[in-house]
Parts: structure tokens; C-alpha cells; sequence
């Protein structure tokens, strides 16, 4: 399986902390979403510096795109933020954190069976109107 880890060189940053504005810059959102985020529950932990500014890790990275993938997937934000809290637990709950995903998982391939429904439809307006035929007919609705 292919690691969706972000494009980071690891020799620059092993072992160095991301100030929040680099951390958004890689991870496509803005620092009030970082922010909100860490405000909500959905990044726990994350490391402060001297000057209390926040200083995330490629770690800290590779868990916000995570949660950006299960939001893009219509995961809830509480169960996102129930399975952040599992996750600080550590191995521990690796199998409730696997049921979540399961769970997830069953949720998303509904979604997708009934987009391609939709895209069914879709398809058959698309050839009606190619056809000049009427766009108005139960079966294609």
C-alpha cells in the first residue's frame, strides 16, 4: 500500500518542528483552520516552543491529512474528534480505532454506490439530450 505521506524531505525535517504557517502551506489549509482544529479536539498534543508558538511535526502533518480524508469522506467532526482521542491513547485502542474505520468504510462505499446511481441518471439525460429526445420522462428522473 502506497503512503499518502506529504511530500516532505525528510532529511530537512527529521527531527525539526514546523511553525504553523509552514504547517498549513503543506497541509493546504489556513492557520485559523489549524487553529479551530486544535481548539475542537481534532489535533491534540501539539508541541509548543519556547515562545509558545505552536510547532508541528511531519507526525502532526501526516494526522491532519488524515482528517482532512476522512472530512472529504463525510466523517462527523465528533466522530473525527473520538478518534483523535483514541489515537492519543495509543495501541490500546487500535481496535476500536479499526472498528471506526470499518464503520467509516461501510458509510463511504454506501455513498459511493449511490453516486454512481446518480451518475446513471445522469448519463441517460446526457444521451437523451444528445438523441433531442424529452428530458422530462419518469424513468430517467
Amino acid at each position: 500500500m502506497k503512503s499518502f505521506l506529504l511530500c516532505i524531505n525528510p532529511l530537512a525535517t527529521a527531527g525539526k518542528f514546523l511553525n504553523i504557517k509552514t504547517a498549513a502551506a503543506l497541509s493546504g489549509l489556513s492557520a485559523y483552520t489549524l487553529r479551530y482544529y486544535e481548539d475542537i479536539g481534532l489535533l491534540i498534543n501539539i508541541a509548543r516552543n519556547s515562545s509558545g508558538h505552536r510547532d508541528y511535526s511531519e507526525r502532526d502533518i501526516v494526522w491532519i491529512k488524515f482528517i482532512q480524508r476522512l472530512k472529504a469522506t463525510n466523517m462527523p467532526l465528533a466522530k473525527i474528534r473520538r478518534f483523535a482521542v483514541l489515537r492519543t491513547k495509543g495501541d490500546s485502542t487500535i481496535k476500536q480505532r479499526s472498528e471506526m474505520l470499518v464503520e467509516h468504510r461501510n458509510v463511504v462505499c454506501t455513498q459511493i454506490e449511490e453516486m454512481h446511481r446518480h451518475l446513471e441518471r445522469i448519463d441517460e439525460k446526457i444521451a437523451l439530450c444528445n438523441k433531442g429526445g424529452p428530458l422530462g420522462d419518469i424513468k430517467s428522473a
